[in-house]
């Protein structure tokens, strides 16, 4: 929060007035640091502030759902930002989506990598037809992500952290595949510290009319924190039946402000043309999803990243967990007609 999420807000020219974190003294030092009037000791006190319209709620997945459900009860919020994934899982990213819709709230999901420019610029290859109908698109990650004190009492790794961001991009491009394949294995480093099945994640998306997608996310990435020289990066490739788009994504650089680039060439150019960007996913790409809320806000029309769009990439992600613990292809219409408890 306090070095993407606000960092792109300031840029953006939003307006953040308020800030409330499990300790006051880290709230009112982020305050300062980014020149908000107020600083609240806990959320409640936030929320019963009547000037503050939209919320920001960057919280563990775990803990989502009891936020949200204080969130709806005042009357003076209009929008909810909500951190990937929503919730632990499909069924409670269901129960979230259904929540705010009953209080007639506005709710997007902060799936930011689709405002990673080079995301956005394959975006616009794609459906402009610069490559013609696409073919297949891989996103090969090698990379060893710094993890979260939380994900260790979730269990989890890499799918549900970082290949949703890759499952929600190829949707971006791709559309909703049918069918997706995965399978898991543990990764050694982090087996040393929590148990885990999402360690290395290889899957494949199936879609019916002949497309194919396919992720390798591996957080191993080789033994460069044991010694060995590095090795990291994450590259992407859309290939169409009249060209191609290869891609780099600079996060793993991160805190160094490394952009994403975009090369493509088809058939009428017949040579590459490349990009000359300074934007960087982290933090630029954050202020994207708060514009999108606030334009759904005021002209009531539904955001690209709104609650039921995300439930189709929660269900990807429910879906390639079953699939690898089932070692089987899973369609996503199993998991999302699959009857939800209460």
């Amino acid at each position: 929060m306090a070095d993407c999420h606000l960092v792109a807000y300031r840029k953006a020219g939003f307006n953040p007035v308020a800030i409330a974190s499990r300790s006051h003294e880290k709230a009112k030092s982020v305050a300062e640091r980014h020149s908000i009037e107020k600083s609240y000791a806990h959320y409640s006190q936030l929320l019963d502030d009547p000037s503050i319209e939209v919320v920001d709620i960057a919280v563990p997945p775990d803990n989502q759902l009891d936020v949200i459900c204080e969130v709806v009860k005042r009357d003076h919020i209009r929008g909810i930002l909500a951190q990937k994934p929503l919730g632990v899982n499909f069924r409670q990213a269901s129960k979230i989506v259904q929540i705010c819709a009953d209080a007639g709230k506005t709710l997007c999901v902060n799936q930011n990598m689709r405002y990673d420019q080079s995301v956005r610029a394959c975006k616009h290859l794609i459906t402009t037809g610069k490559i013609g109908d696409p073919i297949l698109a891989t996103i090969d990650m090698r990379a060893i992500p710094h993890w979260m004190p939380w994900q260790e009492r979730q269990g989890w790794v890499t799918f549900r952290i970082m290949s949703i961001h890759h499952l929600d991009t190829f949707r971006f491009w791709l559309g909703d595949p049918d069918r997706i394949y995965a399978s898991f294995r543990k990764d050694p480093r982090t087996q040393s510290k929590f148990d885990h099945s999402d360690g290395i994640c290889l899957y494949i998306l199936e879609y019916d009319n002949g497309i194919r997608a396919s992720g390798w996310d591996d957080v191993w990435a080789g033994p460069s924190s044991e010694g060995a020289a590095p090795q990291i990066g994450i590259q992407y490739r859309v290939e169409g039946t009249e060209g191609m788009a290869l891609g780099t994504i600079g996060w793993p650089d991160y805190p160094n402000r490394t952009p994403s680039t975009l090369r493509f060439t088809n058939t009428e150019l017949g040579r590459w043309k490349e990009s000359d960007w300074t934007d960087v996913w982290f933090p630029d790409a954050f202020g994207g999803p708060m514009a999108e809320l606030l334009c759904s806000i005021e002209t009531g029309l539904p955001a690209d990243l709104n609650g039921n769009d995300n439930l189709k990439t929660m269900a990807l992600v429910e879906a390639g967990y079953r699939s690898a613990s089932e070692k089987r292809a899973v369609s996503i219409s199993e998991i999302m007609d699959e009857p939800q408890p209460e």
